[in-house]
């Protein structure tokens, strides 16, 4: 199916829904830890992908892997960042923690797609990005005194990589390079399993736990990461980045209704400026539209 800019909105809500589960279902582990949990999920996701992809694409995916350039590795090196930072925060510091301290990515993403490819932003867009960037404020003073600083460090890294990795693809669409990033992902979930499997050694994950992460390595990572790539074809860097926002409020929701990590009233306020940033953003680039 064909994208158009209002399909790759709604697809990207659906991709942060996805998302935003792993804080949720990682707080019912029952053995794994740490870099075990990290190995776990990104080896599902490497195995999810090796199926899916030549399903996809069949044996052309052997091609764009060997031929991707420069690109399709930066791209595979920032999500194995993403990959691998993501779980460690979650196993140092609370799911509102992680989720709050990845939803700077807008800020990173606009400073380093106007630096490196000169992407101008509409005046409603950056108002968004400030509107949410308050509410962002807002929810974090509140959790960063919990003495969670390690994990809090650990998740900075994730919207970092991810601007990156935005700008990356947007980059290699813009001059015209016939590149398929959808196998970076593969390439990410390949480096973070073989980076933090040492680390993770000796493996101790129950059954339960094999099958939780199962389902993360594919619902949670390698469905919605692929879907991710294709919408950034689509929208730009800071809007992807910016409805990628909602990956915070829905997984802070989960954890409070499934994990019981209740959060304090200013993480629900600026959640909700945070929404209303996104909602406004999109309607008015709606109108805008002939």
């Amino acid at each position: 199916m064909k994208l158009d800019h209002t399909r790759a909105v709604w697809l990207m809500v659906a991709v942060t829904l996805m998302w935003s589960i792993a804080g949720v279902v990682t707080r019912h582990l029952e053995q794994a830890r740490s870099f075990e949990v990290t190995f776990w999920r990104s080896a599902f996701t490497a195995l999810s992908l090796a199926v899916l992809l030549p399903l996809i694409q069949g044996r052309a995916v052997l091609g764009k892997l060997r031929h991707g350039g420069a690109a399709l590795w930066l791209s595979g090196v920032c999500w194995s960042v993403m990959f691998t930072a993501f779980m460690m925060a979650l196993t140092l510091t609370t799911v509102a923690n992680v989720l709050i301290t990845m939803a700077v990515g807008p800020f990173f993403t606009a400073l380093v797609a106007r630096v490196f490819i000169g992407q101008r932003l509409a005046r409603r867009t950056w108002l968004a990005i400030l509107a949410a960037g308050a509410g962002i404020a807002w929810m974090y003073g509140s959790q960063l005194g919990d003495g969670h600083l390690a994990g809090t460090l650990v998740a900075l890294c994730v919207p970092v990589a991810a601007a990156v990795n935005w700008t990356v693809v947007q980059r290699s669409q813009a001059h015209g390079h016939d590149v398929d990033l959808v196998p970076a992902v593969l390439v990410g979930a390949l480096i973070s399993s073989v980076v933090t499997l040492p680390l993770a050694w000796p493996l101790e994950a129950s059954r339960h736990d094999l099958l939780l992460l199962a389902l993360l390595g594919l619902v949670q990572l390698a469905i919605p990461c692929v879907l991710a790539v294709r919408c950034a074809r689509v929208l730009k860097a800071p809007e992807v980045a910016l409805l990628a926002l909602l990956e915070v409020v829905f997984g802070i929701l989960w954890a409070w209704l499934g994990a019981g990590e209740a959060p304090q009233p200013s993480v629900i306020s600026g959640g909700l400026l945070v929404i209303g940033a996104l909602v406004a953003n999109e309607w008015l680039g709606w109108r805008e539209r002939p």
